[in-house]
């Protein structure tokens, strides 16, 4: 088994996809374990942190990566499998922010009222209980909510020499801050340079479907990933498999295209899966699928549609890319 460890420097994190050199190749059937910083860089420690004070732009939102795949070309599909996502410290922070959130005016939605307040709020993460910490500001309200770790954050290189902020998510991946991506699953993204490039970020102690306020339960993360090529199978959108179901993703403003491309893409991609018409794919997915948010406050939103791999009768996607990532997740997890 090939185990690559890479635990970056702060002078080493990266804040685009595309417009970097690759900080290390590995092989397909590697087991990646590194570190990844939050969203604020670990500026943010305590209520007094204002972003807008400690922070700066556009250093926000930092990326470990890019990673370059061996025989990785375009037209072809990288698979990341999480295997673990654990995190880093026993604290863990988010905010809201006078311009940025779906409930206050922003560049785009332009309002007389004042923006928000600016207030941080700082979380206990306790990996023994399992549970982050939440406390009320003006009350001494606290309440436990369980840990559900995840990547807000995840892609590779744009094609056409394109540099693209980390805080926007697209059709390379990005910053779709969808919950559903936690450990077990694998995510597949289309290869648009050479070597792929993939990035991984923005971790979350928890996150609520939306994302609402614009920030989630923003963590430092020890993240470990198995990597797998697909050589000659194109994936247009950002697809995540777990072991009992198959996911699309959009991302795009208004927040209907985003759903109408996450939706096109699991119809059609049903529909190539199981010999059906496309309309009957339709009809199927239209009332066996799911739609979980991802976000609805970056400069793109991120849809996700899901649909139960029973109902497609449970055919193999990828070459059994998944299938063959969670043995090797297992074989490192049982060798530790």
């Amino acid at each position: 088994m090939n185990i690559v460890s890479y635990r970056p420097s702060p002078d080493e994190l990266s804040y685009t996809f595309g417009g970097r050199a690759p900080v290390g190749k590995v092989r397909p059937g590697t087991i990646i374990e590194l570190s990844t910083e939050d969203c604020f860089g670990g500026r943010v420690r305590s209520v007094d942190d204002l972003p807008s004070q400690v922070c700066e732009f556009p250093y926000l939102n930092p990326v470990t990566g890019p990673f370059h795949v061996e025989g990785a070309e375009p037209g072809d599909t990288i698979a990341l499998h999480f295997v673990e996502i654990v995190p880093a410290r026993d604290w863990a922070m988010s905010t809201t922010f006078p311009h940025f959130g779906a409930l206050t005016t922003t560049h785009t939605t332009a309002m007389l009222h004042p923006p928000l307040e600016e207030r941080v709020w700082r979380y206990d993460i306790d990996l023994a209980r399992n549970v982050a910490v939440y406390h009320a500001r003006n009350s001494d309200f606290t309440v436990e909510l369980p840990l559900d770790p995840m990547h807000g954050t995840v892609g590779v290189a744009p094609a056409a020499n394109e540099v693209r902020m980390t805080i926007t998510p697209d059709a390379h991946g990005g910053n779709m801050d969808t919950p559903e991506l936690r450990a077990g699953v694998t995510v597949y993204l289309g290869v648009n340079v050479e070597g792929g490039l993939f990035s991984i970020g923005d971790g979350h102690a928890r996150q609520g479907h939306g994302e609402v306020c614009g920030t989630a339960v923003e963590a430092a993360m020890n993240t470990v990933v198995a990597v797998e090529l697909i050589k000659g199978v194109a994936t247009p959108w950002p697809r995540m498999e777990d072991d009992l179901h198959l996911m699309s993703t959009g991302s795009a403003r208004p927040l209907e295209d985003a759903y109408r491309i996450s939706q096109h893409d699991l119809v059609t991609w049903s529909a190539s899966l199981t010999g059906l018409d496309e309309l009957d794919a339709y009809q199927l997915i239209s009332q066996a699928g799911e739609a979980p948010v991802g976000n609805v406050c970056d400069t793109n939103y991120t849809m996700v549609a899901k649909v139960a791999k029973s109902v497609l009768k449970g055919p193999g996607v990828y070459e059994s890319a998944h299938e063959r990532l969670r043995a090797l997740s297992a074989e490192y997890l049982s060798g530790r």
